[in-house]
């Protein structure tokens, strides 16, 4: 079976700025990757060791995954799983029913993903990340 890497949480808000100084001040994290929005970031990573966390605006997730805005209204996140193997994944979706709600895609941020709705009604993103040790080979 193809090895799972991270989960990590993306949690959708109204506004990133309020949430940074408890995570960054009160918790340790540090600011990743951040993507402005409209009025205020859109998107942001904190990081921690190995733990991660994602925060998206929802205006953001209107613009960016458009077919999920109203499969968030009224969810507060979604599961983002960094995996080894996509294709490995994708073929066991297939034996759970797994519908796909964002079809596969490449991202600016660097993964290779497709979002798909549990049976249990979880939204969940499955990524693969380009393998780093294969450029030093």
């Amino acid at each position: 079976m193809p090895d799972v890497r991270r989960l990590t949480p993306l949690v959708s808000v109204d506004a990133i700025e309020p949430c940074i100084p408890f995570w960054t001040e009160a918790l340790g994290f540090e600011k990743g990757p951040a993507v402005p929005g409209e009025s205020g970031l859109g998107f942001l990573i904190l990081n921690r060791g190995p733990a991660q966390l994602m925060y998206q605006t929802v205006a953001s997730i209107e613009d960016d995954l458009p077919a999920l805005a109203e499969e968030m209204s009224g969810q507060t996140n979604m599961l983002f799983i960094e995996v080894t193997d996509l294709d490995g994944f994708i073929e066991r979706l297939d034996a759970v029913s797994a519908p796909v709600v964002v079809p596969r895609r490449k991202t600016f941020y660097g993964s290779d993903e497709i979002f798909v709705r549990a049976p249990c009604g979880t939204i969940v993103g499955l990524a693969e990340f380009a393998n780093e040790e294969s450029d030093t080979a």
